[in-house]
């Protein structure tokens, strides 16, 4: 009896702590992850939060500074792209709902190729309010990246490994 009753008490003591952990993980359907990751690029989700993304997880912290966590897929990797003429900012984890770009509602053409020559993107694409470009790429590969605006271009290559930026502000349209 005492140890069935121990056994009881333990398990709620386990549920207490987890339940009041200030970090916690969330695991997710990635069409679901993907679209909290959207709601956030967009601007619709709740202002009184701040989430970011790095090479594994999106961050959310709430108005009392309480951190929960999401898995991102395992076969894909967030990458935003802010293409810019003059003003950028230094950038590595993309801030969903601080992180601005220059070109606002722009339309682009955006032509991604991997390495073994397959063509993931090449179309015209227009970013978003933040100035961002948003992409779900396969992980653990190398990419080229060529955006075209308004008679100029930027060329750079990015790789979706684990630990590599999730936001890119180097690509200065020349």
């Amino acid at each position: 009896m005492k140890k069935s009753l121990l056994a009881v008490l333990g398990l709620i003591l386990i549920l207490t702590v987890a339940a009041c952990s200030d970090n916690t993980t969330n695991e997710v359907e990635t069409q679901d992850i993907k679209k909290i990751v959207q709601d956030y690029s967009v601007g619709d989700a709740d202002e009184d939060v701040s989430a970011s993304i790095t090479s594994d997880e999106l961050i959310v912290t709430d108005s009392e500074n309480k951190e929960t966590t999401y898995d991102l897929p395992e076969d894909e990797f967030f990458v935003s792209i802010a293409p810019f003429i003059e003003t950028t900012h230094p950038c590595s984890d993309h801030s969903l709902t601080g992180c601005q770009g220059e070109l606002v509602e722009k339309e682009f053409d955006v032509y991604i190729q991997d390495e073994e020559g397959n063509v993931l993107v090449d179309e015209t694409i227009t970013s978003l309010e933040n100035g961002f470009i948003d992409f779900w790429l396969p992980r653990d590969k190398t990419y080229k990246v060529e955006i075209q605006y308004d008679g100029k271009t930027a060329e750079s290559e990015i790789s979706t490994f684990e630990g590599d930026n999730t936001c890119i502000t180097t690509m200065q349209l020349i």
